[in-house]
């Protein structure tokens, strides 16, 4: 519990930094420490570093490491803390995202056998046709790249081929081809095991996820096995969700570093009102700021809104300016000098987000399904595939569907559950983060009923578009101002909105944020070396 009487969030911080040096000290807690922390992803690396295609035996070792995978990151979850708030809430969300991953692609998919990514031949004669001797289940697999982009109206002959070249990725300058597992030589088997580990949307894979456009029409027409297209830049493509796919990398470099600018000074506008807050500090129950018109500050009802929205523009824009930096850094930065064919800009959609149509379109399904970001989307879906599979259940049904709308929301409550568990605040992980998510599958399935009973009645044929889309705008927002507070209060009461997304604050500097705000944000040590007694117990502290 926060102790009553914090003045400003710097002395929250150093609250949390009493509390968490205390659990240390205690032996209560152990410190979050690299590269240790690593050694399960690592255990499945040098697992999938090993060829078990044509051995049922290693390819049966999977499970068994897998589970020690699980083991591991559930002893960090329960045993495991950070200093800082923000990092505390990383251990247990990505802890339990690196076992959900892991499944995706290698529990619920083989990715050895099931996945082809986009690569480019360094000389003609380094490539070679892969046969059933190399992938095990040829015809399969050309049938899963048939239609690597998710555009079920086009029926796309995927050429698969094997590289034995031993150029790295920024000297091969050849065609376009999709590889499967390399079978030689190590260093690219590495290249493409850490490719598919870091791959979370399959952008340029055979499993890339829905809501994404396709590459420029040069590159479907390598990938066909055409060379009647030449490699040049080309428009922006544009998915129906809104998400863009450039063709031109000086376009995307460019917009990417607008962003970036933009969501810096957003973020510090963000930031500079949340510390003006004791809500966002930790006090839930804390009455309105002085800052907000006093018409919001008579209001319950205006001030939950107020907080609501600018926990929303919270998560929002430190999301949307984070996912700027992937396509800024390896399209801009390193580029395909430096990592070849990754580096182009067609492998660097710029946009995580979607547009906001789906929601007025359709309502709080939408939300999530559109607009919101699809980062976890495959890790979601590929369990509900396999149980629907093993089950005999369609996917278009309605059964087919709520199985899968339960499952992800219920995976994605498992992931933002552990983030609350491993923070130093209050929390409450099932009844907060856990909650909200499984709340959202059931707005979504009520609202998706009784859309169906409205058509068979003829009254939404009659409604005209605007009033649909007005009405689905307004189901979806209702919905989220009496569920959203089940995670951002959690959020609150754990100390996440007490991170520092950006080193130089304008706004705090001119006097605008607390009192013992200052124009340099990073005061507070996030990052150092720790000297432990034991080699396991050295290293990177967070």
């Amino acid at each position: 519990m926060l102790p009553p009487g914090l003045r400003t969030p710097r002395e929250v911080v150093f609250y949390y930094d009493e509390l968490y040096f205390s659990l240390v000290d205690g032996g209560k807690v152990h410190p979050f420490i690299y590269p240790w922390a690593t050694l399960g992803a690592a255990v499945v690396i040098l697992y999938l570093l090993i060829d078990h295609r044509q051995s049922p035996t290693l390819k049966w070792l999977r499970f068994p490491v897998f589970a020690t995978l699980v083991a591991f990151h559930s002893w960090l979850v329960v045993t495991h803390r950070a200093r800082n708030a923000a990092s505390a809430f990383g251990v247990g969300l990505m802890s339990c995202w690196g076992c959900l991953w892991v499944a995706s692609i290698m529990i619920f998919n083989d990715c050895q056998s099931d996945f082809r990514r986009i690569e480019r031949l360094g000389e003609p004669e380094e490539v070679r046709e892969s046969g059933p001797s190399m992938n095990g289940a040829a015809n399969a697999s050309a049938k899963s790249a048939s239609e690597p982009f998710n555009l079920r109206q086009r029926k796309i002959e995927a050429v698969s081929a094997e590289c034995t070249s031993t150029k790295g990725p920024a000297q091969r300058h050849g065609k376009l081809f999709w590889q499967p597992y390399p079978a030689a030589p190590l260093i690219e088997r590495l290249d493409w095991i850490a490719d598919v580990f870091c791959s979370f949307r399959g952008v340029g894979w055979s499993w890339q996820t829905s809501g994404i456009p396709p590459p420029p029409r040069w590159v479907e027409a390598q990938l066909d096995g055409k060379d009647d297209l030449q490699e040049a830049a080309e428009p922006v493509r544009t998915s129906r969700t809104g998400i863009r796919r450039y063709g031109d990398r000086a376009q995307l470099v460019k917009d990417a570093a607008v962003s970036l600018m933009i969501g810096y000074v957003a973020l510090d506008v963000i930031v500079t009102l949340v510390h003006r807050d004791p809500y966002f500090w930790g006090y839930i129950d804390a009455a309105a700021p002085s800052h907000v018109p006093a018409i919001v500050q008579g209001s319950r009802t205006l001030t939950k809104t107020y907080r609501l929205l600018l926990s929303l523009s919270a998560i929002y824009t430190s999301l949307w300016t984070i996912f700027k930096l992937g396509p800024a850094f390896f399209c801009g930065v390193l580029g395909p000098r430096w990592i070849g064919v990754r580096g182009e800009a067609w492998m660097n959609p710029l946009d995580m987000y979607g547009s906001f149509s789906p929601v007025l379109d359709q309502g709080l399904a939408g939300w999530w399904g559109g607009w919101w970001h699809q980062t976890f989307r495959f890790a979601f879906e590929a369990p509900a595939a396999r149980l629907m599979q093993a089950l005999g259940v369609s996917k278009r049904s309605l059964t087919g569907k709520a199985l899968s709308l339960f499952v992800a929301f219920l995976l994605s409550g498992c992931i933002h559950a552990c983030g609350s568990y491993t923070q130093l605040g209050d929390t409450r992980p099932i009844m907060g983060p856990m909650r909200f998510f499984l709340l959202q599958g059931v707005g979504i399935l009520l609202q998706t009923l009784l859309v169906q009973v409205l058509a068979q009645a003829g009254i939404v044929s009659k409604c005209p578009k605007t009033i649909r889309r007005l009405t689905n705008l307004v189901v979806a927002h209702v919905w989220l101002y009496y569920t959203a507070p089940l995670l951002v209060d959690d959020f609150a009461q754990g100390g996440v909105w007490l991170y520092e997304p950006v080193p130089f604050s304008p706004l705090r500097g001119l006097g605008f944020g607390a009192p013992d705000d200052q124009f340099f944000c990073w005061w507070h040590q996030r990052v150092w070396w720790r000297t432990g007694k034991h080699l396991w117990d050295t290293g990177i502290q967070l």
